[in-house]
């Protein structure tokens, strides 16, 4: 993990972010009852292709050392982000992973995907990051870019929704 592009690794799992980043926490209500499928979809990519990111990977289901490269936008404006999934989990309860920033990304931080059932039987997504522009543009964006990664967030968990609808 020694080309991750900051020093916090992990800390979208335990949940308290590091100060001096922007911050990313937004958490959505899913069906009752969709915790396997939505659980199965994020550690599979399947959420991030469904809304449309494209996603290059090392492998079917996201595990630490994972190489994984979503590219949003289109055709030539599309942007890719290289990342390394850094910490991933399936169980009853808690099911997703976290990825960090790899040299080439336009940002340096890392996000996290998750899916859990709380005592009640809820089942939320949830969606936790920190970062900070790494490249001029993404600096030139200022609160558009973070403006941006909010309604990204916003838009997996509608698709999400849409995912466990179908089942």
């Amino acid at each position: 993990m020694s080309e991750l592009t900051y020093p916090q690794v992990g800390t979208t799992r335990q949940g308290a972010l590091p100060a001096g980043w922007h911050h990313l926490r937004h958490r959505y209500r899913l069906p009752d009852g969709s915790f396997p499928v939505a659980a199965e979809a994020v550690l599979t990519w399947r959420l991030h292709r469904a809304a449309g990111v494209r996603m290059r990977t090392d492998a079917p289901r996201a595990a630490p050392g994972v190489r994984v490269t979503p590219g949003l936008g289109v055709g030539p404006l599309r942007i890719w982000g290289p990342c390394e999934v850094v910490w991933a989990e399936s169980g009853a309860r808690r099911a997703g992973f976290g990825y960090g920033t790899l040299p080439g990304h336009p940002e340096h931080g890392e996000e996290a995907f998750l899916v859990t059932r709380d005592d009640t039987g809820a089942v939320w997504f949830e969606v936790v990051a920190f970062s900070r522009p790494a490249v001029w543009f993404m600096r030139a964006a200022g609160p558009l870019g973070r403006a941006v990664q909010h309604g990204y967030a916003h838009w997996l968990a509608r698709t999400l929704r849409r995912l466990c609808a179908r089942g």
